[in-house]
């Protein structure tokens, strides 16, 4: 497994080093939780939702944990390009060792930067429900940061062309954030919006978050983990497969 903490500690160098993107992907978040969040605090009051911002928050970090780790998968086409992953690909050891290191590494970055975006919801007023589920919320973090960390080094294994990846994601990261319930309830949807809700999988981690967060949940915290982790799993797998393809 050597090769796994290699892969990983190389991923968090360089997340490390660049420290302009560290504060410009919190940039977003910010925007979210300030322009939404108070902007559209009286109206979700008024519908008795109650407070947006509690609402709004476990959203935030799960939408941030999100993107983050899915275009760490654009440096595996870097990677490519500049010879670094022929060199790991030619090396005796597993691909899916490989796929593992890259995969985690991917998923340490967005979940430090999801840390990052709980203390920035702390300042537009969000409080958790009890500091003791924390460890609980982390545990969920870190379970949607494997499993789309998984999901963008698998698609960015198969992809040769680096302008290719933001276009292929966009296809299937937006529709998952938006269709998610992070900015809003999926009770009362209709019934074809209902069912997509139910077969993406961020609705998992963004009700999961919530739960952990403010003790209100659509979806049974229970249900939300064993989902996140079979589909994490899943991804997996599929991912290792995509790598033995990979040519070098």
């Amino acid at each position: 497994m050597r090769t796994v903490y290699i892969l990983w500690l190389r991923q968090l160098k360089r997340f490390i080093r660049k420290k302009a993107n560290i504060v410009g992907a919190l940039g977003q978040p910010a925007l979210f939780l300030f322009a939404l969040g108070f902007g559209l605090s009286p109206i979700f009051a008024r519908a008795g939702g109650g407070n947006y911002i509690q609402f709004l928050a476990p959203g935030v970090i799960a939408m941030t944990v999100l993107f983050t780790a899915v275009f760490t998968g654009l440096e595996v086409i870097w990677d490519k390009q500049f010879g670094f992953l022929k060199e790991t690909l030619v090396a005796p050891v597993p691909r899916y060792q490989i796929l593992l290191g890259k995969t985690l590494g991917g998923a340490t970055v967005a979940v430090i930067q999801g840390i990052l975006v709980f203390f920035i919801t702390l300042l537009t007023g969000f409080r958790p429900e009890s500091w003791l589920l924390m460890p609980i919320a982390l545990v969920f973090l870190i379970l949607i940061a494997c499993l789309f960390s998984a999901l963008g080094t698998a698609i960015a294994a198969r992809l040769e062309d680096m302008q290719s990846f933001p276009l292929i994601m966009n296809f299937v990261i937006q529709p998952l954030f938006f269709l998610s319930g992070a900015l809003f309830p999926l009770h009362q949807l209709p019934q074809a919006l209902e069912l997509i809700t139910k077969i993406n999988p961020l609705s998992y981690g963004v009700e999961s978050l919530r739960w952990a967060l403010t003790g209100q949940s659509y979806i049974s915290p229970v249900v939300c983990l064993v989902v996140l982790t079979i589909v994490t799993g899943a991804l997996v797998v599929i991912g290792s497969d995509q790598f033995s393809r990979v040519e070098v």
